[in-house]
């Protein structure tokens, strides 16, 4: 079969990768480049001063153990709920599927008015809770409740097709031999699908440390309380402080920049193996 002797021209190639970088480069490098150069155009000094102050610490304390506690909460349920979907027929599955989907179509604003509605003081459970010495709304429960919801569902979205594509056989067939169903998953289908879980528990610790919307509704905002510090940035703005602003904007841009080399680390891990280990 003879070659098709037209050269095939790499005009709509070229042009194509041009608008794909020129899209990228509008919308993320140049407003990101933008915040770090506007940080040091302010001074190393007066920066640093800014974000070493006790609100400014204790905003960035916060945001971390936020995270901390939100995320090994939706890693076991995302894992948990991952086995559920793909493992287990019942009814109501699909709709679980579709509900587990729900803080991507939500607004957060819409989700922080949801859990004061029944969590707060005058809310369903609030009042009760209250009483009890467990206050939710405006406080560190509150926050961690709206940052479990909007990030819950990236551990199920990246675990439940590695799951799938796994199977069950060599499970069952770890169980054959005397292992509980537990062990069996935990020895077997665990190492199999940690690239997945990784991925999931990485994207869902980018969303709970850059969460806003959400948090801001049910945390009040109160400054050296309940402020994190993507609210700390907002505050600071509004404050007509621009070191602080920029400042605290520069360092939840290195904390995004940890989770990207994290992201990019998991993707090299996924890759085929080198010629000498195959």
């Amino acid at each position: 079969m003879l070659a098709d002797p037209r050269p095939r021209s790499r005009a709509p190639r070229l042009a194509l990768r041009f608008a794909v970088l020129a899209y990228l480069a509008l919308v993320l490098v140049l407003p990101v480049g933008a915040v770090v150069w506007r940080t040091l155009g302010a001074g190393v000094a007066t920066v640093w001063q800014s974000i070493t102050t006790p609100d400014a610490l204790h905003a960035l304390y916060l945001t971390i153990l936020v995270a901390a506690i939100a995320v090994p909460l939706n890693t076991l349920f995302g894992l948990a709920c991952a086995v559920v979907l793909v493992r287990q027929r019942f009814p109501g599955r699909r709709l679980l599927d579709a509900v587990v989907d729900l803080p991507f179509a939500v607004s957060p604003a819409v989700i922080g008015l949801a859990l004061i509605l029944v969590y707060g003081e005058r809310g369903w459970f609030g009042g009760w809770l209250r009483e009890h010495g467990v206050p939710v709304i405006f406080s560190l429960p509150g926050m961690v409740l709206a940052t479990v919801f909007v990030s819950l569902p990236y551990v199920v979205r990246e675990v439940t097709p590695v799951l799938r594509e796994v199977g069950e056989e060599q499970e069952e067939a770890a169980r054959t031999l005397g292992t509980s169903p537990l062990g069996a998953f935990l020895r077997v289908t665990l190492p199999s699908i940690r690239w997945g879980l990784a991925y999931g528990v990485t994207l869902t610790t980018a969303r709970a440390l850059g969460e806003f919307g959400a948090v801001a509704i049910v945390s009040g905002r109160l400054v050296g309380q309940t402020e994190t510090l993507t609210l700390f940035v907002e505050n600071r703005f509004e404050s007509f402080d621009q070191a602080g602003a920029y400042g605290g904007a520069l360092v939840l841009a290195a904390l995004a920049l940890l989770v990207l080399l994290g992201m990019t680390r998991l993707r090299r891990g996924r890759g085929l193996p080198n010629k000498e280990n195959r």
